[in-house]
């Protein structure tokens, strides 16, 4: 291995590593507001005593009304089956409707994966992270991330798709261009590597404002 494959490698595992460790930084902050609300849970229990003591029921149903909101912003939104793939899925859900940015999922990984849990959580962060800052171009109402997750015979099936501002993108091999720097082309590389390791399939495609990225990996 020369020089420069070493220094590549080098700088490949530091980015893995940064990128691990910010998304369980983003799965502790959602897991620190659900300990949150359940600390509460005894003082809104106690509240809503008090207004029926009083017999004032529509306070009740007030104060309801802003817990079930509360609520939504820290419940699990995705139970997928795996445990690794519901914490990034939910923390990046997370994030992107901080930044007015609606996510559609379907998600269903019924078997345990063959693939490790550090590559699983590589490919969704990164496909995650790349489409929220895609969205982030749009205007709010255009603004959509669509994730498909499914065992398809022997193969997980990973496909995300969001809006661009881009139109349609040049492709350059299995990449299409981009200026957001180096940290992003280090996301692409670390997908590709993943999957070639993996003897799996990839395909990104971007067509009519919407860039999709599909991933097929053998799981037997």
């Amino acid at each position: 291995m020369s020089f420069l494959d070493k220094k590549i490698d080098k700088r490949l595992a530091a980015y893995q590593q940064e990128l691990i460790e910010t998304h369980y930084r983003e799965v502790e902050n959602m897991y620190q507001k659900m300990r949150g609300w359940r600390h509460d849970y005894r003082n809104h229990i106690q509240t809503m005593k008090a207004y029926a003591a009083a017999g004032d029921l529509e306070a009740i149903s007030i104060y309801l009304d802003e817990l079930d909101t509360d609520l939504n912003t820290v419940d699990t939104v995705v139970k997928t089956g795996n445990s690794m793939a519901d914490a990034i899925l939910n923390s990046k859900i997370s994030l992107a409707q901080s930044k007015d940015i609606p996510v559609m999922v379907d998600a269903s990984i019924p078997v345990k994966l063959r693939m490790s849990e550090i590559d699983l959580c590589c490919i969704i962060g990164n496909l995650f992270d790349n489409a929220i800052e895609a969205s982030l171009a749009l205007p709010p109402e255009k603004r959509l991330i669509r994730i498909y997750m499914d065992i398809k015979n022997t193969q997980l099936y990973i496909s995300f798709t969001n809006f661009t501002a881009a139109g349609k993108q040049k492709k350059q091999g299995r990449l299409f261009g981009s200026s957001k720097g180096e940290g992003h082309g280090f996301g692409l590389v670390r997908i590709d590597a993943i999957i070639d390791r993996l003897d799996g399939y990839l395909s990104r495609n971007s067509e009519d404002g919407a860039f999709t990225t599909e991933i097929l990996i053998p799981q037997i």
